[in-house]
């Protein structure tokens, strides 16, 4: 197989490329954020060189938040024959579903904790690569529950989220701003965002933040 990859992480993107050649695969780039993918699947498309199969991690630069997700969504729509297995510590439902909302052959999921066997993985890889689809199952548990009570929640990014939950333990914009190495204007936006996805009605910020963070805390409106 050709194979793309997308990690941030130095040390486990060079072992995956190391583990890649020695089963006798041809590694044909090897980047750190979602945009050098995207720059380089390009490059091989303009050459007639796509590769079978791009693994890719969700959390990358700059953000740390979904930018493999992202990254893959665009990748299935410029190429819908392209593998695409996603390869991460975490499940992304936000982006993950509407990945998986359309055509499903070639697209995996996998959870890094979750693979115990190198062989498994590579035979994940393949099935990726030829059509199938690879998901985990507690990939697919979340996925189903955000489907079936969705309550907007699911909507929010990693960084929406993490503003949420710091929120929901009473810190003020600028604490939230302080804490989390971000400017007072980027949090009023992540907040304004939390409103919005949660379809949360302009009768107040202080109202509606009380409300957001009952949502959080999964007590209703």
């Amino acid at each position: 197989m050709r194979v793309a990859l997308a990690e941030d992480s130095a040390v486990l993107r060079d072992g995956l490329a190391a583990l890649l050649n020695r089963r006798g695969h041809e590694v044909v780039a090897a980047v750190a954020d979602g945009d050098a993918l995207l720059a380089e699947i390009t490059r091989l498309a303009a050459d007639g060189a796509l590769p079978d199969v791009v693994i890719a991690d969700i959390r990358m630069p700059p953000t740390h938040t979904d930018e493999g997700l992202r990254a893959a969504l665009t990748l299935r729509e410029d190429h819908p024959g392209l593998g695409v297995l996603l390869f991460s510590q975490y499940v992304e439902t936000r982006y993950a579903s509407r990945l998986l909302a359309g055509n499903a052959q070639g697209m995996g999921y996998l959870l890094k904790d979750r693979v115990a066997d190198v062989r498994d993985f590579m035979d994940a890889l393949a099935r990726v690569a030829s059509g199938q689809t690879v998901l985990d199952p507690d990939v697919v548990t979340q996925l189903l529950g955000a489907s079936q009570a969705d309550d907007g929640l699911s909507r929010l990014t990693a960084r929406e989220r993490e503003v949420l939950g710091l929120m929901a333990e009473g810190r003020s914009n600028g604490a939230i701003a302080e804490r989390l190495y971000l400017s007072y204007g980027a949090v009023e936006k992540n907040v304004a965002a939390i409103f919005t996805k949660l379809d949360l009605s302009q009768d107040g910020a202080d109202h509606r933040r009380v409300r957001a963070v009952l949502r959080y805390l999964g007590a209703g409106d």
